[in-house]
């Protein structure tokens, strides 16, 4: 690429905002990104979730607080421990004073934890995911730790395992504006997510009703009348966007109307995260745009690459070298391209011994009738080492009349 063609670029991305830190978008997309449509939320970050290639951004760095996003912590946390063999969905968790729904901050959202009440982890998980309820979160953070200080900074800890670097909590259902995130981040961490737990968008975050409390959770006393009550998923999208089956959603004054989004048709999934919106109505019409303009204008493909022949090796003990492509073969591609796909192996330079494991050796070109779609590396499989004396001197030998050809 020559330095002119560097700098408009960079100049483009610039432009249009597409150079948030943990996401870049591809040279092939770049023409469909500058369509995008506005927006009203405060900042923004689209991605295809397989291939992490940017599709829009607004303000990816802005700290912003996650308000009820913060749940989504929550509940990773919860999944690695139960993955980790240290919970079990059926488990009962105590109800304590700290978790009791009357506990909550006014205008708390709410599972209705109440004295006395029998709960099993999935519920208190279907209390985060559906009702988004902050007693739920006070539950589970003592589960997992002796007090919310000491969750709050295993959230924190975890987010930097994570690599985000902003990213902090000081408590685990979102009520604190203290509690802080960017748009960048968090679709980070939601990718993240959604790979670690997959099961969780049809088990949890899709699921659009939790009722509780139910007969069994209450006393013997109580069972005539349980006072169950039901709630509906905040997420509205669920209902009205075909293919949103996740994930969260979140207000609190100080940061605004927030969600976290995917939605997945015919194998391409996108994830949005939007944060300080104006209003639920102005959050769901952002989630509507974005979303409905990502399925208009890409997709993701899917390459199905043969074996990768084995390339001549001179001057080593073997006579061939195997090599194999170095990262995910999936890219995203304008909607109208990477239909009919084929490939190429481009070896630049002869190989001669002796070479590193995971030398870069050449690289493999995907395209389409209209040009070239994606390049990857190959890379040597394993070392190889020089052949002999009288080998590597009749190799120079066959070598130096090849170049005169």
């Amino acid at each position: 690429m020559n330095k002119l063609l560097l700098i408009i670029l960079i100049h483009i991305c610039i432009q249009f905002n597409l150079d948030a830190q943990y996401f870049i978008t591809p040279q092939l997309l770049l023409s469909r990104a500058q369509t995008a449509p506005e927006i009203n939320s405060k900042a923004a970050v689209l991605i295809d979730a397989v291939t992490g290639a940017l599709l829009y951004s607004k303000n990816p760095d802005e700290e912003i607080p996650p308000a009820s996003l913060t749940k989504l912590m929550t509940m990773h946390l919860l999944f690695k421990e139960i993955e980790e063999g240290g919970a079990s969905y059926d488990e009962i968790i105590p109800v304590t004073i700290e978790s009791w729904a009357q506990s909550q901050p006014p205008r708390s959202s709410l599972m209705f934890l109440a004295p006395g009440q029998i709960v099993t982890l999935r519920e208190i998980m279907l209390g985060l995911a559906i009702s988004s309820g902050n007693d739920a979160a006070v539950a589970a953070a003592l589960r997992l730790s002796p007090s919310m200080e000491a969750f709050a900074q295993l959230m924190t800890n975890e987010a930097r395992a994570m690599g985000l670097k902003v990213t902090r909590f000081v408590e685990a259902s979102g009520v604190s504006e203290f509690n802080m995130t960017t748009a960048e981040e968090y679709a980070w961490f939601c990718r993240q997510y959604i790979k670690l737990h997959p099961q969780s968008m049809k088990e949890f975050h899709s699921v659009q009703e939790f009722s509780y409390p139910k007969e069994h959770n209450v006393a013997p006393a109580y069972r005539n009348n349980p006072r169950t009550i039901q709630q509906f998923n905040f997420n509205s999208l669920l209902r009205t966007f075909p293919g949103v089956d996740g994930l969260k959603t979140g207000y609190i004054d100080e940061s605004g109307y927030n969600i976290a989004l995917t939605a997945v048709r015919d194998f391409t999934r996108f994830i949005l995260i939007t944060l300080g919106a104006e209003s639920t109505r102005r959050r769901e019409a952002d989630g509507n745009l974005l979303l409905a303009w990502a399925f208009e204008n890409f997709k993701t493909v899917y390459p199905v690459i043969g074996e990768i022949r084995k390339e001549r090796l001179w001057k080593g003990l073997e006579d061939e070298i195997e090599l194999f492509l170095e990262g995910e073969i999936e890219f995203t591609s304008p909607i109208d391209r990477g239909n009919n796909l084929n490939y190429e192996i481009i070896i630049p330079q002869v190989l001669i011994a002796p070479l590193p494991e995971k030398h870069e050796a050449g690289f493999l070109i995907i395209s389409d009738e209209y040009g070239e779609l994606k390049q990857m590396p190959l890379l040597t499989a394993r070392s190889y080492e020089r052949g002999n004396f009288f080998k590597r001197l009749w190799h120079s030998i066959v070598l130096f009349f090849r170049k005169l050809n």
